[in-house]
């Protein structure tokens, strides 16, 4: 999916997400005893999963709730190399590549037609995040008005900037651009730009501050990165528990650093394909990894030339200026088929 039909799902921003489920569980978690707050979380997760993945997906999607069941009972008999403990990681796979990616390669199939077999259809650490929930929250007064503002911070990103910005972004289609002056081209995109940004970061804001009012602390997920001067500084602070993961499970399993420089040039690139069908499975998703890869790849370049980043004032706003401009320019991939896609930049260059 592209990222404006992930949106449409976001739930974090309906009232049944806060009445249903956030207030009541975090007002019980409150008041419970230390023996009980497990259960309660785990109670009113369930019925939030059910509640909101039934809705998306049906009963399929609901389904996937066994998942957790069935780890939660047969993890008791795994042992190194348990045939139940592969069988719970092929099932697992194949429901994710069945939800994510049966239109992709069913869109290959299909690639000049209907597609009659179409559905319509923050990574954080368990190692990290299960002292915090074994760990008895303290400050209760404080998190809570953290918690709350954190979330208040999010729907105001999500309704006063990002959906506005929906009045420029609906005209990326093949129609509008046709029609459109190419002037107008850049604003639209950079508009995407703007709107991914405080939509997704608004996201995380809601999920951070959700978190705080069980007394657990998420840790952030994006630090202005728009403001960063190179494109290897954008990444740290994009999505960060994403390039972490992308970090230690892909980059570093390659080789990461310690092998041939022409090798590290291939695993950045392949790190940023992944990060591409990660975000959606489509072929423009490949193009937009591929961007990126070429981008860190290019910066890698540049600083074994130049390994001491200038701090002249002037250079530091335009290196800004260009990360910034850079970023942009990939998101007309990220956000539109491929065909549309390069139909934008057809009309942005040539007319």
């Amino acid at each position: 999916m592209a990222w404006a039909e992930i949106a449409a799902y976001l739930i974090f921003n309906t009232f049944s997400y806060y009445f249903l489920f956030l207030v009541p569980a975090a007002a019980l978690f409150r008041v419970a005893p230390q023996r009980l707050r497990p259960w309660i979380i785990v109670l009113f997760g369930g019925g939030f999963f059910l509640y909101f993945a039934y809705g998306m997906a049906g009963w399929w999607g609901a389904a996937c709730l066994l998942i957790f069941l069935w780890e939660s009972v047969i993890s008791r008999l795994y042992r190194p190399s348990s045939r139940w403990c592969m069988l719970g990681i092929i099932q697992s796979v194949v429901l994710l590549g069945i939800f994510k990616y049966w239109n992709f390669f069913t869109g290959l199939i299909f690639h000049h037609g209907v597609n009659p077999l179409r559905w319509q259809g923050p990574i954080k650490r368990y190692q990290d995040f299960l002292p915090k929930l074994r760990a008895e929250p303290m400050g209760w007064d404080g998190d809570w008005e953290r918690g709350i503002t954190r979330i208040l911070v999010g729907l105001v990103k999500k309704f006063a900037v990002a959906d506005l910005l929906t009045a420029w972004t609906d005209h990326l289609n093949a129609h509008d651009i046709l029609v459109a002056d190419r002037r107008i081209l850049p604003f639209w995109a950079l508009a995407y730009g703007i709107k991914i940004y405080t939509d997704f970061s608004g996201y995380s804001d809601i999920a951070i501050g959700s978190a705080r009012l069980f007394g657990i602390r998420v840790p952030e997920n994006f630090d202005w990165p728009y403001g960063r001067r190179n494109i290897q500084r954008f990444w740290q602070c994009w999505h960060i528990s994403l390039t972490r993961w992308l970090m230690d499970y892909v980059y570093i399993p390659l080789g990461g650093s310690r092998v041939s420089k022409p090798r590290i040039y291939a695993n950045i690139i392949a790190v940023m394909l992944v990060s591409g069908l990660w975000h959606g499975a489509g072929l423009n998703f490949v193009v937009w990894g591929l961007w990126h890869g070429l981008l860190l790849a290019g910066h890698r370049f540049w600083r074994q030339l130049r390994p001491v980043a200038s701090n002249q004032p002037q250079v530091v706003l335009l290196s800004r200026v260009l990360t910034f401009v850079l970023v942009n320019a990939g998101w007309p991939f990220f956000c539109m088929d491929l065909h549309t896609a390069i139909l934008f930049y057809r009309r942005l260059l040539a007319g």
